[in-house]
């Protein structure tokens, strides 16, 4: 998948929408920031989220992380993979580490969120 396809926040998680879906999960720059990821607490599918709510809990051998919802809408799926691989998000953030796919609740929302300009330009340093 390509960088140019999604849409960033400014806590480090992605978004590319399907229709009126959206695949969610951490960029490449926050899970290095995090090491090696150990464990993903993922919703449950039906759960409802708002954009800023807790998504899911990611454990690395740094830290404790939340991930944040970017936009509102209802879990259709959670990455089952991440169960058994949570190290698929460091291996692949943008492709199989994905964590969460929603039904959006407004497709408009994601255009509130940073391009991947933006966040390129907001995270180099």
């Amino acid at each position: 998948m390509s960088k140019r396809d999604l849409r960033f926040t400014e806590s480090h998680e992605w978004l590319k929408v399907e229709g009126t879906e959206a695949l969610i999960g951490l960029t490449d720059y926050a899970q290095g920031e995090l090491g090696d990821i150990v464990f993903v607490e993922l919703p449950s599918a039906g759960t409802h989220v708002s954009a800023g709510d807790v998504l899911t809990t990611v454990e690395s051998v740094k830290s404790v992380s939340e991930v944040y919802a970017p936009v509102a809408g209802d879990v259709v799926e959670a990455n089952a993979a991440l169960e058994d691989s949570p190290d698929l998000i460091n291996s692949d953030p943008y492709g199989e580490g994905w964590m969460v796919r929603v039904k959006l609740e407004d497709v408009s929302s994601v255009d509130q969120l940073m391009t991947a300009d933006d966040y390129e330009e907001r995270t180099k340093g």
